[in-house]
């Protein structure tokens, strides 16, 4: 006879229900606060769902810090995009719709490049480098990340290659 599976023996961490809302100003307030904790690493996990995905009741996921998931909502709950799934002092968990985004940039001089650089790390982009571009991942919409280096994309010293949805893995 086989043995019922919790999620706690294969490794998963259950999410039954919405605490709040990305959008919500205290909940904002605090996903920020996590965002910024200099003693935190990945204290808010994304979960980039497919539009499809959003209907379900139940699902298992992987968040972008690499933490499996299941999703066990009730009825009368809706996933959507801002859904708070986990919020702790030293954790939160968000639902992203779709594919996660990224925006690619390329310096034209040394100097933008290290302006580039040190405004990335000074507001905590999470970025990867690629040759002379640097792909920032996008935890929100481009336009809370363009205002910041307006002045070097304006002055050409900065160019924006696109802006792209990653495949989901």
């Amino acid at each position: 006879m086989a043995g019922v599976v919790s999620g706690a023996d294969i490794g998963l961490r259950i999410l039954d229900g919405i605490v709040g809302w990305a959008t919500d100003e205290a909940v904002a307030h605090q996903l920020h606060e996590l965002r910024h904790h200099p003693d935190l690493e990945h204290a808010v996990e994304y979960l980039h769902l497919d539009v499809h995905d959003l209907d379900r009741k139940r699902l298992r996921v992987t968040s972008d810090a690499g933490t499996d998931y299941a999703i066990v909502l009730p009825r009368a709950s809706a996933l959507a995009d801002g859904a708070v799934l986990l919020l702790e002092t030293d954790r939160a968990v968000v639902v992203r719709a779709g594919a996660p985004q990224t925006l690619t940039l390329r310096a034209t001089d040394l100097a933008a490049a290290l302006r580039l650089g040190f405004l990335a790390g000074h507001l905590h982009w999470k970025v990867n480098q690629h040759d002379d571009t640097l792909v920032v991942h996008l935890e929100g919409s481009e336009s809370d990340y363009t205002p910041r280096i307006a002045e070097l994309i304006e002055s050409g010293r900065i160019e924006s290659l696109e802006l792209t949805r990653l495949p989901d893995d």
